[in-house]
């Protein structure tokens, strides 16, 4: 079989909310926009409510239909977006809870749905969604009278728990909330870390969930296994791939993985990137092609039937590190042609 194969440990998504959870000082909600971050939201989200969880997070409603078809009626599913001109009939028919970030959203849904839960979204100095303290000050008022369901913001620097960003944000939400009856929430993985004062009601607990820093103490979620389809002998001089990138100095021996940037593993893993068979690292050689990747096993006593880019060895921020991102690009990217298989659930 040249599928490769994806594991997803379920058992550790829980522990990771759990412990997430346990360091709140409120509710920990979860996170599962992007399907789960990619590992498939009709498994995870029911994982996650098994374990505690009560009230997720989604980007956009369509995201919120597929959360609100795997649990079924009962917790609360909030839309970051908000109300977006044809989203009245999903908010509505599914029971999702709109995060409002502009007067005109909130207008749009009162006229739209009057009655129905919402949100407030606040820009604490992000600049990226959410209503400004001026906004929020001409609307604060009437909409505080329709009693929302909660209040937040995000933080855009707590990742870096030494950036004075954290400490002005934590302040400006304070200031545009303090007062305020309707819960209230600011931090995801990094906000919780950074401690009870950024927890308020409500945490949002993210990436830490999937194994991703800055939750450094996280189980590892995701393993990922390349079938090797061929291995070949090199001799100095021959190349290996596309654009002769690769040109081996020594004898060399290659084997052929069958995976590629078809299934979200980036080009840009080429020149520093590795897989892993068990504890040996075995470097990648050439381009990663759409389909294909070619790896340096020569050091290898037998060539296995697999080599690891996820693993005990190498997790999503090791390979994010590799290629200049961050794990949440590597996790969101993965593939839709791997064997995907579930445990612990």
């Amino acid at each position: 079989m040249a599928q490769a194969k994806l594991t997803i440990d379920l058992a550790a998504i829980r522990a990771n909310w759990r412990a997430l959870a346990d360091l709140s000082t409120g509710e920990a909600g979860a996170v599962v926009k992007a399907d789960a971050y990619g590992l498939g939201v009709d498994r995870v989200a029911p994982a996650l409510a098994a374990e505690g969880a009560r009230r997720f997070f989604v980007a956009v409603a369509e995201e919120g239909v597929a959360v609100r078809r795997a649990l079924g009626p009962g917790p609360e599913i909030c839309v970051f977006g908000g109300h977006m001109e044809g989203d009245a009939a999903l908010l509505r028919d599914h029971k999702l809870v709109p995060m409002i970030n502009s007067i005109d959203q909130m207008l749009r849904h009162v006229e739209a749905l009057p009655g129905h839960p919402f949100g407030i979204q606040l820009d604490s100095g992000m600049n990226r969604l959410g209503m400004e303290p001026s906004e929020w000050s001409a609307l604060r008022e009437v909409a505080l009278a329709q009693n929302p369901v909660l209040v937040m913001s995000h933080l855009a620097c707590a990742d870096e728990p030494d950036h004075g960003m954290n400490a002005f944000q934590l302040r400006t939400f304070r200031e545009m909330t303090d007062g305020i009856d309707a819960p209230r929430s600011l931090s995801a993985t990094g906000g919780t870390l950074l401690g009870p004062d950024y927890h308020f009601d409500v945490t949002r607990p993210g990436i830490g969930v999937y194994g991703g820093r800055p939750f450094v103490d996280a189980k590892p979620v995701v393993g990922l296994s390349l079938p090797v389809i061929q291995h070949r002998e090199c001799t100095p001089g021959e190349s290996v791939g596309y654009g002769n990138q690769h040109v081996c100095r020594v004898p060399t021996r290659v084997a052929t993985v069958s995976a590629g940037y078809a299934d979200g593993i980036q080009r840009y893993l080429s020149p520093k990137g590795a897989l892993w068979a068990g504890d040996i690292r075995c470097k990648i050689l050439g381009r990663v092609s759409m389909d294909l990747i070619t790896v340096d096993v020569t050091h290898l006593k037998t060539v296995p039937p697999t080599l690891d880019l996820l693993g005990d060895r190498q997790g999503i921020d090791q390979v994010a590190d590799a290629i200049g991102t961050i794990g949440y690009e590597v996790l969101t990217s993965l593939g839709r042609r791997y064997n995907r298989v579930y445990s612990g659930g």
